[in-house]
């Protein structure tokens, strides 16, 4: 009977804590496997790699009640603004692990698909396009940029390799 449960909780996900874990490890390894992606296009197109401190004081400006700024660059510094932006990246990365989990169930864990994982990151562009970009400065989908097409096919793409960090986590996870 013990056997049975702990074979029914390894097809759940596992106990409610493993779930926690391996769902902040999801997170943790798809924003990692990202910023990979980053490192990759700067060395092979010299496309610059997001500035966190910049992302930071994005954050940092909202609970002032500042959403969107004209030029988040012309935006009063803020103390730590580097580690809060590399924080509130990953600590989204983790947030959109659990969000998958919401859709899925646990039970993906054991047996992850890449299609909700690949649906979740195209939807997650979105963030990106209609509150972090118009928010620093950067127009609707990148809009007030010169390259604002190159962007916006980079973010789709970059997505798209986050998604499959969430899948290729879970893999690696469930087969452990």
């Amino acid at each position: 009977m013990q056997n049975k449960d702990k074979k029914s909780r390894k097809r759940e996900g596992g106990t409610t804590m493993d779930v926690i874990i391996k769902a902040t490890l999801v997170g943790l390894g798809a924003t990692a496997l990202m910023d990979v992606w980053a490192l990759v296009l700067k060395r092979t197109i010299a496309f610059p790699p997001p500035n966190w401190a910049l992302v930071g004081r994005w954050f940092a400006h909202l609970p002032r009640g500042k959403v969107f700024h004209d030029d988040i660059t012309a935006a009063a510094p803020v103390s730590g603004e580097l580690a809060i932006g590399w924080i509130a990246h990953y600590a989204i990365g983790i947030f959109y692990a659990f969000v998958l989990l919401a859709f899925t169930g646990a039970g993906w864990l054991a047996a992850p698909t890449f299609l909700p994982a690949w649906i979740l990151g195209i939807v997650t562009v979105g963030a990106g396009w209609f509150l972090l970009q118009p928010g620093m400065g950067a127009g609707w989908a990148a809009s007030k940029r010169p390259n604002a097409s190159k962007i916006r096919i980079l973010n789709l793409v970059g997505h798209t390799v986050f998604a499959i960090g969430m899948y290729a986590t879970a893999v690696l996870l469930a087969s452990a």
